[in-house]
C-alpha cells in the first residue's frame, strides 16, 4: 500500500500537502511511525464494535491507525483548523466511520458526541498542554462509572508517573494520582522515545492506560477535588494548616473525624485516607454523605 498502513498517501507527504507544521502554542508534536500508531491503537483494543473519541488528532497518523486495526466508529476532535482537510481525506476513504468534531475538547461534551453508544472509550496523544486539565475533568464526570470503558493516552513521561503514583512514590505523589486511583485501575503500558515524534519534544513519552473502577470508595467527586488541591497545594505543610483553607477553625475536627494526627503531610496519605477526609467535610457542611 503506497501509505504502508493504508492505500491513503504517506503521512509526511499529508503533511507536506497540507502545509501541517506541528504548532507548539497547540501542543503539537505529530506521529508518522506507523508500527508506533498502529501499537498504540491496538493498546485499546477490541476494537471491532467500539465508538473511539480521538482528542487532537492532527493530520490523522492515530486516526489512521485505528481505522486499519478495525475501530467501527472514530470521533476526532480537532481545534487546529488547518487539519480539518487532512481528517476529510480519511473520513472519505472509510465512509461512515469517521466523524470531525471542529472545537475544543475542553469544552465538548463528550457523552453527547458518543450518544450512548457501548463499548465506548478514548484513546489519543493528548496535545502536551491541555493533557492534564482533560485527564482531571473524565476523572470528576457524574454519574460513575462514566460513558467511556476505558482511557488509553499519551503523556509526558513525568505526568504518566504522577498518575501511577502511591504515597511510596512521594515525589510523584499528588492531587491527579488520588483522582485517577481512586476512580480508575492505572497502568503504564510503554514509552515512547522523542524522536518518533515531528517535531522531538524534549521528554520522554508514555502511554497510560486507566481502566474505571465499577465502585470506588463512595464520596463527593467535587469535595474530593477540592481537599486534594488545597492539600497538595500546600504539600509541605501539615495538613492541619493546608485544609484550613476548606474547613477553617474545622481543620483539626476534620482530620480527627478521618482517624488522620493533625501533623500528618498530604504525601503520606493514601487513596482511602482522603476520602475519608471528603466524607467527614460533607459531615461538617451538612450535606447528604453516600454510603
Amino acid at each position: 500500500m503506497p501509505g504502508g498502513l493504508d492505500d491513503l498517501p504517506p503521512l509526511r507527504e499529508v503533511v507536506a500537502a497540507h502545509g501541517l507544521d506541528a504548532k507548539k502554542s497547540l501542543g503539537q508534536n505529530f506521529l508518522f511511525d506507523l508500527n508506533l500508531t498502529r501499537r498504540i491503537a491496538r493498546a485499546a483494543a477490541p476494537l471491532e464494535e467500539a465508538t473511539i473519541v480521538e482528542i487532537g488528532p492532527g493530520p490523522g497518523g492515530l486516526t489512521r491507525a485505528l481505522m486499519a486495526e478495525g475501530a467501527r466508529k472514530v470521533i476526532v476532535i480537532e481545534r487546529d483548523a488547518r487539519c480539518l482537510a487532512a481528517l476529510g481525506e480519511i473520513a472519505a476513504h472509510y465512509p461512515g466511520r469517521l466523524q470531525i468534531v471542529a472545537g475544543d475538547a475542553l469544552e465538548a461534551d463528550l457523552a453527547a458526541l458518543v450518544g450512548g453508544a457501548r463499548p465506548a472509550r478514548i484513546c489519543a496523544n493528548l496535545p502536551y498542554n491541555i493533557a492534564t486539565a482533560l485527564l482531571t475533568r473524565w476523572l470528576e464526570s457524574e454519574p460513575w462509572p462514566p460513558w467511556f470503558d476505558r482511557l488509553t493516552l499519551m503523556f509526558q513521561r513525568e505526568v504518566a508517573e504522577r498518575i501511577v503514583a502511591t504515597p511510596m512514590q512521594r515525589a510523584a505523589y499528588g492531587r491527579l494520582a488520588v483522582l485517577s486511583n481512586w476512580r480508575c485501575e492505572t497502568r503504564i503500558l510503554f514509552d515512547i522515545s522523542p524522536s518518533a515524534f515531528t517535531p522531538p519534544p524534549k521528554v520522554i513519552s508514555s502511554l497510560v492506560e486507566l481502566t474505571p473502577r465499577a465502585a470506588p470508595l463512595a464520596c463527593e467527586a467535587r469535595l474530593l477535588s477540592e481537599i486534594t488541591q488545597a492539600a497538595f497545594g500546600q504539600r509541605r505543610k501539615m495538613l492541619r494548616q493546608s485544609l484550613k483553607s476548606l474547613a477553617g477553625s474545622d481543620a483539626t475536627e476534620l482530620l480527627a473525624r478521618s482517624g488522620i494526627a493533625p501533623t500528618a503531610r498530604a504525601e503520606e496519605i493514601d487513596i482511602t485516607g482522603f476520602v475519608a477526609l471528603t466524607r467527614a467535610l460533607e459531615q461538617l457542611r451538612g450535606l447528604n454523605v453516600p454510603e
